[in-house]
């Protein structure tokens, strides 16, 4: 039976996405062509401007995806699921280019054309609406304003990234983020709740498999 059109459409634009991810990966934005994700698609140039209109507009999904890589992975909720969605994350930029590409994109911007900050204020929404829910089961410490971390562990983690991959090509990313919590938590959650919190390397890659 022949694949519906709805169905290989999507299929075709998933393969660009990925081929786009891998591409933007190892080259950047400016080092990355369509006619080179064209090919590492497996798709004609007309298939990819079908489904994109530029560069940008490929570079833009790719780097917005970065949620869609961790979160399904996670049941967890609260400040677990905050600690959680970093763990994830430490672990999967060593191994998923999807992820990679998005952090490498939305780090790049600052030479490019074109800003796009949606992919870090999604993440401090994902994390304050976690920590609205540890406010709520009382996991969190009186003086934590859930948007003020939110905001913060957005650029720490960024920062941390950068600097693994700068030294160790992140191959210590998952340890740093650790020593991150360890440091945090005291800090952020009552002494009953910090002992609770899981986080570990091992968890880490539990989690994402």
């Amino acid at each position: 039976m022949p694949e519906p059109k709805q169905d290989r459409a999507i299929r075709t634009r998933e393969e660009i996405i990925r081929a786009a991810a891998e591409v933007f990966d190892e080259r950047g934005y400016n080092g990355a062509s369509m006619r080179e994700i064209m090919k590492r698609a497996g798709v004609t140039l007309g298939a990819v401007y079908f489904h994109f209109p530029n560069k940008e507009a490929i570079a833009r999904e790719v780097m917005n995806s970065q949620p869609d890589t961790i979160l399904p992975r996670l049941t967890s909720q609260g400040l677990q699921q905050v600690v959680d969605i970093t763990l994830v994350w430490s672990r999967q930029l060593q191994s998923d280019p999807t992820l990679r590409a998005g952090v490498r994109l939305a780090v790049e911007q600052s030479g490019l054309d074109w800003r796009d900050t949606s992919s870090y204020t999604a993440w401090e929404k994902i994390f304050e609406e976690c920590l609205l829910l540890a406010r709520e089961r009382g996991e969190l410490l009186g003086h934590v304003s859930p948007r003020d971390m939110a905001g913060f562990l957005v650029g720490a983690c960024t920062g941390v990234q950068l600097y693994s991959d700068l030294l160790y090509r992140r191959a210590d990313l998952t340890q740093r983020t650790v020593n991150m919590w360890e440091l945090l938590l005291p800090g952020v959650a009552g002494p009953d709740i910090a002992g609770q919190i899981k986080v570990s390397v091992r968890r880490a890659s539990a989690l994402a498999g």
